[in-house]
Formats: C-alpha cells, sequence, structure tokens
C-alpha cells in the first residue's frame, strides 16, 4: 500500500523481514492483532532473500556503494510530555562485509565467439588468458560475474591442494589433461557464457544463506501447525555427500542405503546398523562416556576409520571433539527425522528459502497486516517511566503509535543492546557449476556435502548442492552453496575446499585434478564452469508438508 495511506494506530509495529520478523508478524495478524510491517529495503526476507541473477547483481552493486550518511532530523515536536526519543542505525548493512566476485568465463554468447575465432595471441588488457587451461578469468568490476570455460575434464575430486599434505593414496584418477587425439575424439561440449546467465537469469533463485531443514525439526512442525506450509512446496535432500582421501563418498544413513553401498564390507555394515540401533536408545554404556569425546565413544565400539568418518562428520555432523552426549543427540535427530518425507532427513524449498519468510508474510496480509517495503522507522518514542513504547515515526515522520515494536537486531545501536552471547559470523560462498560433485545417471539430485577440516586449524564445511528441479539455477548448471564458521576472510576459508573439488585457475596452479568451478558472495562467491547435459533420471517431485 501506498505510504501515504498508512493508519496512524496499530497494535505492532515491525521493522524488517527477516524470518523472524515475518514469524512474530503471521502470529500477531493471525490473534487479530493490527500488524503494520515495513522495511527499508525494495525486497522481502532481509538477508534471507533469494535473487534471481541479475537480481543479485544489483544487490551485490548497492552493497558496495557507499551510502551517504542521512541527517538525523530534529523530531522533538512529535514528543508528548513524558516520552523521549530513541533514534535507529540509519543503516543495517553490517551484518554483510568482506563481499568479493570472481569471474571464471567468457563474456560473449557462443555465436560471437564463434564469429570471433581467432588465435589466442589476441591480448586485451580485461585479463591473461591461462593458455593451458584456455580459462577467460575476466576480473569485472560488475559483481557476480561468473563461469569459467575450462577445459573439459571428467576427473573425480581433487587430491592435493593448498597447504595439504598429499593424502598418500591417489585414488583418483589422473585425467586432467587428456591426449590431443583423445579430446578430439569426443564431444565438443557447450559452454556457458555471460551473456547466457544474464539471459537465463531469472531461472536463478540465489540463495543470501544456506540451510536444509530438518523434516521433524522445529521449523517444519511450526510450518504444518500454523498451516504456512500450504504456501510452499519443497524437495527431500536425495542424498548425504561427504569428501575423504580425495573423494566424493556418498554416505549410507538409511537401512536401504547401509546394504546397498558398495563402499562397506559385510561386517562394517553389520556394525553401523548395530550402532544406529543401540544409539536410539540411552544405555549405561553411553553414560559413561558422557563429558569425553564422541571419537572416544565411537573407537570404543570398535567401528573402524570409514564408519568413525561417516558417524561424525556426515549423521552427527560435529567436530572430534564434541563430547559425546551431544554426539549421540545429534545422531538420534537425524535418525529420528528419517523417512518421514524420503531417503534422507532434510527438505529445501522449491524456489529458495527466500519462500519461506515470504510465506509467513503472506499469513500476515491474509489476516489483515499492512505490508510497505522502501518505508522505514527513524525513532521511537519511549515512555519515560515504564520504558515502553508508545509510538515510532517513519520515514516520512508521521507518527503511528503502537503497543509494541520489533525490529531487526542491525538497526540497534550497540549502547542499547543486552547481548548475551558474542556475535559469530559465516564464511559463505555461492557457485554456478555445469556438473555434480558425484555425477550420476541423473541430473535431478539435491545433494549435501560434508567436507571435514582439510588443515590443522581450517573449518569444517557444509555444501549443499542444487539441481535446476529445485526451481534455483537454469537447465544444465548447479548451484553449490559452500558455509563454515569464520576463521579468516571467505576466501581464506573456503578456497582451499573449491579449488579441491571445482575446476579452477587456482587448482591448476596447484596441479589438483578437480572437477567443476566457482565466483562469490556474502563473506563469500560464485562461478561457473562448462556446461554438460545429463541424462534426465529420476523424478522430481515436490513434497508437501502435512501432520504425521
Amino acid at each position: 500500500m501506498a505510504a501515504e495511506d498508512l493508519p496512524s494506530e496499530f497494535d505492532i509495529v515491525i521493522l524488517g523481514t527477516g524470518l523472524a520478523e515475518s514469524v512474530v508478524a503471521a502470529a500477531c495478524s493471525r490473534v487479530g492483532q493490527r500488524v503494520l510491517h515495513l522495511d527499508r529495503r525494495s525486497h522481502y526476507a532481509a538477508n534471507w532473500a533469494s535473487f534471481t541473477f541479475n537480481g543479485l547483481l544489483t544487490w551485490i552493486q548497492e552493497h558496495h556503494e557507499e551510502s551517504q550518511p542521512e541527517e538525523l532530523q530534529d523530531w522533538s515536536s512529535l514528543l508528548e510530555e513524558g516520552e523521549e526519543l530513541i533514534y535507529l542505525n540509519p543503516s543495517d548493512s553490517a551484518s554483510i562485509r568482506n563481499l568479493q566476485v570472481f569471474c571464471f568465463t567468457s563474456e560473449k554468447d557462443e555465436e560471437e565467439e564463434a564469429q570471433s575465432a581467432v588465435p589466442p595471441s589476441t591480448t586485451e588488457e580485461e585479463k591473461g588468458e591461462a593458455a593451458d587451461d584456455t580459462v577467460d578469468e575476466t576480473e569485472s568490476a560488475d559483481p557476480k560475474e561468473e563461469e569459467s570455460e575450462e577445459k573439459p575434464e571428467e576427473t573425480a575430486a581433487g587430491q592435493e591442494g593448498q597447504g595439504a599434505q598429499t593424502a598418500g593414496e591417489g585414488p583418483e584418477v589422473d585425467q586432467s589433461h587428456p591426449s590431443v587425439a583423445q579430446s578430439q575424439s569426443e564431444p565438443t561440449r557447450k559452454k556457458i557464457s555471460y551473456a547466457q546467465l544474464v539471459k537465463e537469469g531469472r531461472r536463478f533463485n540465489i540463495d543470501l544463506v544456506s540451510k536444509l531443514m530438518y523434516s521433524r525439526g522445529s521449523l517444519v512442525d511450526l510450518l504444518i501447525k500454523s498451516n504456512v506450509s500450504r504456501y510452499a512446496e519443497f524437495k527431500n535432500v536425495t542424498r548425504i555427500l561427504t569428501y575423504r582421501h580425495g573423494n566424493v563418498e556418498q554416505v549410507p544413513c538409511s537401512r536401504a542405503d547401509v546394504f546397498a553401498s558398495r563402499q562397506l564390507s559385510v561386517v562394517e555394515k553389520r556394525k553401523l546398523m548395530r550402532f544406529l540401533t543401540s544409539c536410539v536408545e540411552e544405555t549405561e554404556e553411553q553414560q559413561a562416556f558422557t563429558g569425553r569425546p564422541y571419537l572416544d565413544f565411537l573407537r570404543d565400539q570398535q567401528l573402524g576409520d570409514n564408519l568413525q568418518h561417516f558417524l561424525l562428520h556426515s549423521i552427527a555432523m560435529v567436530t572430534e571433539d564434541t563430547p559425546t552426549e551431544v554426539g549421540l543427540a545429534s545422531t538420534r535427530h537425524f535418525l529420528r527425522c528419517l523417512g518421514r518425507y524420503g531417503n534422507t532427513p532434510f527438505l529445501f524449498p522449491v524456489y529458495g528459502l527466500g519462500e519461506i519468510p515470504q510465506c509467513f508474510c503472506r499469513m500476515c496480509a491474509v489476516f489483515g497486516g499492512i505490508y510497505c517495503l522502501r518505508h522505514s522507522v527513524h525513532c521511537l518514542l519511549v515512555d519515560k517511566d515504564s520504558n515502553r513504547c508508545k509510538a515510532v515515526i517513519d520515514s516520512r515522520g508521521q507518527r503511528i503509535s503502537c503497543n509494541h515494536f520489533v525490529v531487526e537486531d542491525g538497526y540497534v545501536e550497540a549502547n542499547r543492546k543486552n547481548v548475551a552471547t558474542p556475535t559469530r559470523f559465516i564464511s559463505r560462498a555461492v557457485l554456478i557449476t555445469d556438473a555434480s560433485v558425484l555425477p550420476s545417471g541423473s541430473d535431478q539430485h539435491v545433494s549435501m556435502v560434508t567436507v571435514p577440516p582439510i588443515a590443522a586449524g581450517s573449518p569444517a564445511v557444509k555444501m549443499v548442492e542444487l539441481c535446476p528441479s529445485s526451481m534455483t539455477c537454469m537447465s544444465g548448471t548447479y548451484l553449490v552453496h559452500l558455509t563454515c564458521q569464520s576463521v579468516g576472510s571467505s576466501y581464506q576459508d573456503l578456497s582451499p575446499v573449491v579449488t579441491k573439488l571445482f575446476h579452477t585457475p587456482e587448482s591448476h596452479d596447484q596441479g589438483t585434478t578437480s572437477r567443476n568451478t566457482h565466483t562469490h558472495t556474502q563473506d563469500g562467491w560464485i562461478q561457473v564452469e562448462r556446461f554438460i547435459t545429463g541424462d534426465g533420471g529420476e523424478n522430481s517431485e515436490t513434497v508437501r508438508l502435512v501432520c504425521s
């Protein structure tokens, strides 16, 4: 609705359309409260938003532009007796920093490249071409340009890498540089250009945050009980993968997976099933390890290195020094969520995570909530005696009375926060690739990949690979999200993982054999590689959340 038409009295005013604020708005509107929901931005979901490719370019450009500080206006004329003014932060961008973008592809489309096919001696000052790799690294000022047109390599995940010692065994196939005769006999693969990404940009829904939902988790329960789930559809994560000894392997987690696994011996399958069955209930043996590392407990169960790795990093998803009681609780929760909607415990919303806050906003609007984007609150009017908010003054200078005010954390000045826990930062990367990290007969997989720390002091990385049927990327590409706790910058934290798992100029420099490619976003990035057409195999049915 137009800002000029805003009523002057509400029960609750909410600033910001992130997930928490949207849930509060839907709950208040559902019980009959008069809700005004505002956002300074031009889009819903705040830092939970999903952008098209072109929308992401615009968002990054705006993020890089220095915003001019607003002058604080004097609103004392709107004060009533016994009230004081509290000004809100004029900027909310502090939650995202160190945003970098890398481009590894040609900006020309395929037809233009065919017409201008000249010997590689042509030099322009856009960027040098890596002669061996045939990679155009366009270091563009345009944020979020990506892709890479590296050599069509069909190698398994790389071995060595930055700073990591070569894991003695090299079960990898060293095919990163096929012979000339071999490459001539292979069909030419279709390249993805930057122009093509821009043209198909509306097919992308790129999330600023990356999360999966446990099928029996609190968010899924809330979606079902509130009936907000009717506004969205979900896909079951079809594979849980892990990176180990230079390979990406599938983790057997359900009974069917365990017995179908070729990675485990018959003895290991028995041990794994026996352990998973026994850890559902708490036993005295488990209690004896309270306070001790979960890894010690797994070793005590006579589980081999394979099973310890799967249980620690991919099922419990904890570190080696995590207490046993915490590791067992995580394992039980994982097992409890299996089988509700599929063979893995996780769900992902079709069209991206930005749909979830918007679903709650939709419910709020259905029950009478009023929404206004590109509109904000400059200050609060607080009663001096009770310290309760009596009204707000919006960006147009209108006084709006309210009983309650809910606001995103970023709008509140540091000296007015009661900080219970220290702020934590995460490093994020977003990649657009042309092939899956573990190719199979189907291109319809949604995969979660766990990458344990690859060097001392480095963080464990969680990776989510989305296929086109999740409606987050164009056909022939995959959207890959990487997340970890920040130790250094996002580039320092995540580039070692990217060079091991994906085909980049850096991976060539280090002599690694790898599969795909990248670029960056948020304390993070993005990337695209080569276009590999795949057989459409498995069905890509969506999931409807219902009570069970």
